[in-house]
């Protein structure tokens, strides 16, 4: 099976990102662990750091493995969706999975299927093909970021040793619902008795839903772990972090926008309980100062200065529209690419964003079968009083929007990483 057998092979299997599918039904991981203990269980071969939360853990994640790789230890992580080539959700420090790696890890999925006696979904296919990997090359940990949710996420065949909770907002309804507390019970689902807990969320109603989990310890944000100096800097942020082992000042993180800071401070206190002690202050600059977050609000073009960013809810959204007021606010003025997926309120999505700051919008629509058609994200547009055009497929979006902009102002691509995915292979070669 070379690797364009192995994706058709994937796509002829339910893809539970592109279908949107109310899992509240039926939820089970037994097809995961069926085909898991038919692969030898491989999941179990490595200690595992276990990433949720709303938005954030892609971030996380990353953070995390660059400080485990800083120790001199080989990490596979494994993220999603990925922007433009598959490849990018399965990486051995840092580096995604080469094609035939790829094809022959799917292939080892595809016999085992007939030996389950199960039919895995797409992301189920994925997650037993990384940790089939991560067991035959012999990681020496695992990041894994969830897909969805967590408690019934094919990720959770694992025990992490450490699970992170990055932060929880409405997000994904459909699936768990309609209060925050829903979405907190299910990302809770990832909290193995007597792990080790590092807990974003900072709410004191949802705290005890994490904790009834049993955890061996929790580490809270702003009571264990945080940031006591979060400041910008030349391409990224100024940190002083505080974990319950210890305080690490004079820190460098390449990335854009102070929840970053947040989100180094989780990575950092993660690695630090997996180990069981304070980290190399050393150990940790080197570790951040290799973090790459492709599609994060990253800077592509200059002159007009162009940005990505994959916020794909409100709470993203918002987020957003805070780091370009706070980094970026030396433009002359603003253009949007704006593209969403079926499930978004377009109206809540534009104002979380600020769009109306913006001297035009340019609606568009990914190439996905979730895809909300253009025509709705201009509606809404107007219905906000916002200038807006419409312009497919994404590609196309971009260009009018870099005729549109001048040396000084900005182009902003986000809504989705679908989007910002595609976006991001007309820009950077």
């Amino acid at each position: 099976m070379d690797l364009a057998a192995a994706l058709q092979y994937l796509d002829e299997h339910e893809n539970l990102e592109a279908v949107v599918a109310d899992r509240r039904s039926h939820p089970t991981l037994d097809r995961m662990e069926r085909l898991a203990h038919v692969l030898g269980d491989p999941q179990q071969v490595a200690p595992v750091i276990h990433i949720t939360g709303t938005n954030g853990k892609g971030s996380t994640a990353q953070i995390a493995s660059r400080l485990v790789e800083a120790h001199g230890l080989t990490v596979g992580t494994y993220t999603s969706p990925h922007l433009q080539r598959i490849n990018e959700r399965i990486a051995l420090n840092g580096e995604p999975i080469d094609d035939d790696a790829l094809a022959d890890a799917i292939r080892g999925i595809a016999d085992a299927e007939g030996l389950a006696g199960v039919r895995p979904s797409y992301f189920e296919i994925l997650t037993a093909a990384a940790f089939r990997w991560f067991a035959d090359i012999a990681v020496d940990v695992m990041v894994i970021e969830v897909g969805l949710l967590g408690r019934w996420d094919a990720t959770n065949i694992a025990h992490g040793q450490v699970a992170v909770v990055t932060n929880v907002a409405l997000d994904h309804t459909e699936y768990a619902g309609p209060t925050r507390a829903d979405i907190a019970r299910e990302k809770a689902g990832i909290v193995k008795r007597g792990a080790s807990l590092v807990l974003g969320e900072t709410d004191p109603e949802l705290i005890p839903i994490f904790l009834a989990e049993e955890p061996g310890e929790a580490h809270v944000r702003n009571i264990d772990f945080g940031c006591n100096e979060n400041n910008l800097a030349l391409g990224g942020r100024s940190l002083e972090v505080r974990t319950p082992g210890a305080s690490y000042p004079d820190l460098y993180l390449p990335l854009h926008g102070a929840h970053q800071g947040d989100n180094a401070a989780a990575a950092l206190t993660a690695v630090e309980a997996m180990f069981g002690n304070p980290l190399d202050p050393e150990v940790v600059m080197a570790g951040f100062e290799k973090v790459v977050m492709p599609g994060r609000f990253e800077v592509v073009g200059r002159h007009p200065l162009v940005i990505l960013d994959g916020a794909h809810n409100p709470a993203g959204a918002d987020v957003a529209a805070t780091v370009l007021d706070d980094e970026f606010s030396e433009v002359d003025e603003r253009i949007y690419v704006v593209g969403f997926l079926r499930g978004r309120d377009p109206v809540a999505m534009l104002e979380a964003m600020d769009a109306a700051s913006a001297r035009l919008v340019i609606a568009t629509a990914p190439r996905s079968s979730r895809a909300m058609p253009a025509i709705e994200v201009a509606r809404a547009a107007t219905q906000l009083d916002i200038d807006v055009v419409m312009v497919e497929p994404v590609p196309a979006a971009v260009d009018r929007a870099l005729d549109e902009a001048l040396s000084d102002d900005l182009v902003f691509v986000t809504g989705s990483l679908y989007v910002v995915g595609e976006a991001r292979s007309r820009l950077v070669s």
